[in-house]
C-alpha cells in the first residue's frame, strides 16, 4: 500500500487541482441525511433539562428561571434569579410537599422589527419537590435585585429523620 492512497482527496488528471470531498460528501441525500441528524442533535441535546426548540420554560438548554437549593439541618432555602421582573410578577405557593415558582415576564418594548433576541419571554412555573415536611406557617420568602430567596424552615420531626450512616471499609 502506498502512502498517496490514504489521503483523502482524489487524484484528478491532468491539471486540475485535487478535490477534498469523498464520494459520499457529493451525494446530495447523504449530506441532506447528515443536516437533519445535526437538527435533531442540536433540539435534543438539553433533553434532561428541557427542549428550548419545542417551547418549553427553557433558553438553550436551560430551564429558566434558575434555582440554587440547599438543603440544611434546619431548613431548606431555595434561590431563584428572575432579572427583570418585579415582586408583583411571582407568586410562590406551597403545595403538596412541594414549592412552585409561577409568574410571567413581559416584554418592555412592542418591537415589531426586531429580527434576533435570546431573552425569555412568556410565562414560566417551576415545581420544586421538598421530599420534607415543612413548617408552612413560618416560610418566608424575599425578593431584591432580581433574586428571589425562599426559606422553609424543616419541622421537628423532619429534623430528627436524619441519621448519620457510618462509611465501613
Amino acid at each position: 500500500m502506498n502512502v498517496r492512497d490514504l489521503i483523502p482527496w482524489s487524484r484528478n488528471e491532468g491539471n486540475q487541482l485535487p478535490t477534498a470531498f469523498r464520494d459520499s460528501d457529493r451525494d446530495p441525500f447523504m449530506s441532506l441525511h447528515r443536516e437533519v441528524n445535526r437538527l435533531f442533535d442540536d433540539a435534543f441535546r438539553g433533553f434532561g433539562s428541557g427542549l428550548p426548540s419545542l417551547g418549553s420554560n427553557s433558553t438553550f438548554g436551560t430551564v429558566w428561571p434558575t434555582v440554587e437549593i440547599s438543603d440544611g439541618e434546619k431548613e431548606i432555602k431555595v434561590t431563584a434569579e428572575v432579572p427583570g421582573l418585579e415582586e408583583s410578577d411571582i407568586e410562590v405557593l406551597l403545595n403538596d410537599g412541594a414549592l412552585t415558582l409561577k409568574g410571567e415576564k413581559r416584554s418592555e418594548i412592542d418591537d415589531k422589527e426586531r429580527q434576533f433576541s435570546e431573552r425569555y419571554y412568556g410565562r414560566f412555573e417551576r415545581r420544586i419537590p421538598l421530599g420534607v415536611e415543612v413548617k408552612e406557617e413560618e416560610v418566608d420568602a424575599h425578593f431584591r435585585n432580581g433574586v428571589l430567596t425562599v426559606t422553609l424552615p424543616k419541622t421537628e420531626k423532619a429534623q430528627s429523620q436524619v441519621r448519620r450512616i457510618a462509611i465501613k471499609r
